[in-house]
């Protein structure tokens, strides 16, 4: 079992981190699919309310379904609220609160560390593959 110990943490206050049964696993699921991280990322640089088409607009690819349902999910997390203006017809708008701007903030950092580091990760995937091949081909009977 995995335990977090360190500076101030002894036997008695290391606690369990990982566990199946931690209540942050289900929040790091949300947090680590990928249209919960762009849903936030949008409202977080956008810093205003955007309506459920301007979102889908902005990231290219997503469903309506898929949106729809990490639009959801974050709402119940508390991350995004959502604000239904009686016009017709009805106006619906998505807002970070307080704790998806916190969360923002991380999924920023993850969104630019990728862009910063994309063209090493790709070439590192390059490499994998290149060697992969060469022990297929290596292995293969002749």
């Amino acid at each position: 079992m995995d335990t977090e110990t360190g500076p101030g943490l002894g036997p008695d206050t290391a606690h369990v981190t990982y566990a199946k049964d931690c209540p942050s696993r289900t929040v790091v699921s949300v947090l680590a699919n990928k249209w919960s991280l762009y849903v936030l990322g949008v409202l977080g640089r956008q810093r205003r309310p955007l309506r459920f088409t301007e979102l889908r607009r902005h990231i290219e690819g997503v469903t309506q379904k898929s949106l729809t349902q990490v639009l959801r999910n974050l709402e119940r997390d508390g991350l995004v609220s959502r604000t239904v203006y009686p016009t017709i017809p009805p106006r619906v708008e998505y807002a970070l609160t307080d704790l998806g701007v916190e969360a923002g903030a991380l999924t920023t950092a993850i969104a630019d560390w990728s862009k910063d580091n994309a063209a090493r990760v790709e070439a590192a995937r390059r490499t994998y593959d290149d060697k992969d091949e060469k022990r297929a081909a290596g292995q293969a009977p002749f």
